[in-house]
């Protein structure tokens, strides 16, 4: 940087050196204004580069500008690093030959993970037994993987994968197919957590209390035998915060009420799954579990709150159009355009967009500070917004692909040799 604080236009000669200091920007936290200032000035200079490069080059560098790699789901962000590397003329065959052999192992076991939910998914019946709800548990085993990607994390993602698969299910009696009453009803029951409180529901909705009840019961005795853990009351609890707070987007809407930002983020980082699907993490990985930790479960800690919301806004930003046409609840978009009287649906993207970059400075703080939550926890936090913009960018970008094609990428075509 000059003696004004400026950085140097001599700079934009090291090309390489620009894309580091791009990449490293986006990993600063709040209060960091050289990192902010270096995110702008690398990112003008290297759109200013782009049209003057090599093909190839340029989509290297276009790619990164796309997105940087500190927010992309790391798999996925694997596997086209094998075939980028894998181009460069001073690669290791050696080393690119052991990446693609190490990839289509772990495709492998992605595989047969994925065998083991399908097989329960299919054996739990509760689509086929409801006539309704999402069936998607390729999605829900996607999700996964983007949370827990280390190969280790075998069992983890088979148990986790079945809570997603449960909670769309739910999100939809919600949304779409219960009524208030029959919700209240459901809500009260889930509050009880006893098998006796079911006995007043509809039909359809003592299969899907039944499904969730033992599911979660199952999951608690299996980190009881593996980490001698009696965790039951607190996975229990995320259920019944997360179905209240469905409750809550439901008679918004019988009442017509419109919810302030704040408000809705607050209520959505809930029904979103997050605090639920970190509580989980936290006891199936079973690192770091102890009197301390658990007590900072409860209230939920603020990095998983940070990742929670950053997952809303993209759930919003994929989802919200087709959500409104089923005239569901208010969306962030909506809360950014009336409470800042903002002309277009266009300018509201743009404000959801910043209130990420910010959350991720909230995230990279939680990062780089001392580590009271065990760090595979918090690698899961930060991976849970990585994993919600691969799940849900497609819908607000079409350069990005679709959610078919990272499954068909990540679990069922191989890397050719």
């Amino acid at each position: 940087m000059d003696k004004s604080g400026k950085f140097k236009d001599s700079m934009s000669t090291d090309i390489n050196g620009m894309l580091s200091l791009y990449e490293a920007s986006y990993l600063g936290t709040y209060g960091e204004d050289v990192l902010n200032h270096a995110m702008e000035f690398t990112e003008a200079k290297l759109r200013q580069s782009i049209p003057l490069m090599a093909p190839q080059l340029g989509r290297h560098y276009s790619h990164a500008l796309e997105l940087p790699r500190h927010l992309r789901m790391e798999r996925l962000e694997a596997r086209r690093f094998i075939g980028e590397y894998g181009r460069e003329s001073d690669q290791s065959p050696y080393l690119v030959e052991l990446a693609k052999l190490d990839y289509n192992k772990v495709q492998s076991l992605h595989q047969a993970e994925l065998t083991e939910i399908s097989r329960w998914w299919k054996q739990l019946g509760l689509v086929e037994k409801l006539g309704f709800g999402r069936d998607r548990p390729l999605e829900c085993y996607l999700w996964t993987v983007g949370l827990l990607p280390e190969p280790k994390y075998s069992n983890c993602r088979i148990e986790l994968a079945k809570t997603i698969a449960i909670l769309l299910v739910l999100d939809d009696i919600f949304d779409s197919y219960g009524s208030l009453d029959e919700l209240v009803l459901f809500t009260d029951a889930i509050q009880r957590w006893d098998l006796s409180a079911m006995e007043q529901l509809p039909q359809y909705m003592k299969i899907c209390y039944m499904a969730l009840y033992n599911t979660t019961n199952e999951i608690g005795y299996n980190i009881l035998k593996q980490h001698r853990w009696s965790v039951v009351p607190h996975l229990k609890r995320t259920w019944i915060n997360m179905i209240e707070a469905f409750l809550v987007e439901a008679e918004w809407f019988k009442n017509g009420y419109v919810p302030n930002l704040e408000e809705y983020l607050e209520n959505g980082v809930t029904t979103a799954g997050s605090y639920m699907a970190l509580v989980h993490i936290f006891f199936l990985i079973g690192q770091g579990v102890n009197k301390e930790t658990i007590g900072m479960m409860d209230p939920y800690p603020k990095l998983f709150s940070s990742s929670g919301r950053i997952l809303r806004l993209w759930d919003d930003l994929g989802t919200a159009t087709d959500e409104q046409e089923r005239g569901d609840v208010a969306s962030s978009i909506d809360c950014f355009r009336r409470e800042k009287n903002l002309s277009s649906e266009g300018e509201a993207r743009k404000q959801v967009k910043q209130l990420i970059r910010s959350l991720w400075k909230v995230l990279n703080g939680e990062f780089a500070a001392p580590k009271a939550l065990p760090l595979p926890l918090i690698k899961a936090s930060l991976n849970m917004s990585r994993t919600a913009q691969v799940v849900y960018q497609h819908g607000d970008n079409n350069k990005f692909c679709s959610v078919d094609d990272c499954v068909n990428s990540l679990f069922f075509t191989p890397i050719v040799f």
